[in-house]
């Protein structure tokens, strides 16, 4: 059973935390540490949860950490994730807390997140009598290159979940508010590369070599119509060409071309569509123009479909808790390996608004500046949730 007045004892517990919370995130956001090299990050998580006496298990899926905290009586595992890792970004904040690595920073707040779960964690730690059950908490490397989960669900960390929650800071909702999306809510995403080879030689005599540039420039032209032509106009695509690599100088046709590039769908059918669309196309470059075209085509993480199971008694739980702020959102054509939870077990990730006063901050961008209050606000959004899932 919940207290009388979940809502004011919430609020009260995370009021004192939330210092110690901020503070945990400063740490966090001065020393940021790439995929799978989270090793600082990940101690700190261990030490918390030490700490507060929960037991743990380090070095999931490399330096991914998992904590359980069992229930009052029995009934189902819920796991709540939050990812550690930062990006190769080179911070232009100037906050007295900013990153001490060059070309590394916490740009999509991960800090934010882990700081958060550690506060969650803390006041179902304390509410353990009242819930059935047991909660997982899942502390995640790699999720920025989409392969931690995996790492971590191969090392036992999504054994018999029945549930998942997931949760991302919003920059462009205010601080305060909440939101979700029912069904696909991102994208599944893939990645390929294609070398194109062709015959070098000088770029004066054209006809005594076989020009990989031309024949790479006619495959990017020609790509962009996948979605156009042969996607269905209800199921969202997005093909991106981000790399383009070939030659030395001014006048010598290059061996070959390598293009690097990603798929995002939200439907099965259409990822079948463009990867098929995607081989067929090189190999209609490879016959026209003379060329050998090699593609390393791989499918990276699945949609992340919220299921309604997990959902709607989640956005009950946060309407409880803070009132009507929380809002229906659009899908996003991102990813997330949060993905890969949701494919074991009914999962939700609720977006929590970050966005701070008079700034029109975006993720992934070296002057991000979330609202450090949405790490309190986060802590009980997701224990009512919790709790509420659980009684």
């Amino acid at each position: 059973m919940l207290p009388n007045d979940p809502q004011s004892a919430l609020r009260d517990a995370v009021t004192v935390l939330e210092p110690h919370l901020i503070a945990l995130r400063r740490s966090i956001h001065g020393h940021p540490e790439l995929a799978f090299r989270e090793t600082r990050t990940a101690g700190i998580v261990a030490a918390e949860l030490a700490r507060l006496g929960i037991v743990h298990r380090t070095d999931v899926g490399g330096t991914g950490v998992v904590g359980t905290i069992e229930g009052g009586r029995p009934g189902p595992t819920l796991a709540i994730r939050a990812d550690m890792d930062a990006l190769p970004i080179h911070e232009e904040t100037g906050l007295p807390f900013a990153s001490d690595t060059d070309g590394q920073m916490h740009a999509c707040g991960h800090d934010i997140h882990t700081a958060t779960l550690l506060g969650v964690a803390a006041i179902l730690r304390d509410r353990a009598p009242h819930f059935a059950g047991s909660i997982r908490l899942i502390f995640q490397p790699a999720e920025e290159i989409l392969e931690g989960a995996a790492a971590m669900i191969r090392d036992g960390a999504g054994e018999g979940i029945d549930m998942a929650l997931g949760f991302h800071n919003q920059p462009d909702m205010p601080v305060g508010t909440f939101g979700y999306v029912r069904g696909a809510s991102l994208a599944a995403s893939d990645s390929f590369d294609i070398i194109i080879q062709g015959k070098s030689g000088h770029a004066a005599h054209p006809y005594a070599a076989v020009d990989p540039i031309v024949a790479a420039a006619a495959f990017v032209g020609q790509v962009q119509t996948v979605v156009s032509r042969e996607v269905k106009p209800l199921h969202p695509a997005v093909v991106t060409i981000g790399q383009f690599t070939a030659g030395t100088t001014y006048n010598i046709i290059p061996e070959r071309v390598h293009l690097k590039g990603t798929v995002r769908t939200l439907h099965a059918a259409a990822r079948d569509t463009v990867e098929a669309a995607i081989r067929r196309l090189a190999d209609g470059i490879a016959l026209g123009m003379r060329v050998t075209c090699t593609i390393d085509y791989r499918r990276k993480v699945p949609p992340l479909v919220n299921d309604d199971r997990v959902l709607d008694p989640t956005i009950a739980a946060v309407r409880a808790q803070f009132g009507d702020v929380v809002h229906a959102g659009e899908p996003s054509m991102g990813a997330e390996d949060f993905a890969e939870f949701a494919a074991l077990a009914p999962a939700f990730q609720l977006r929590i608004g970050a966005g701070a006063a008079g700034r029109d901050d975006r993720l992934h961008n070296a002057h991000y500046q979330p609202d450090e209050a949405c790490i309190g606000l986060g802590v009980q959004a997701l224990s009512r949730a919790a709790l509420e899932l659980l009684a």
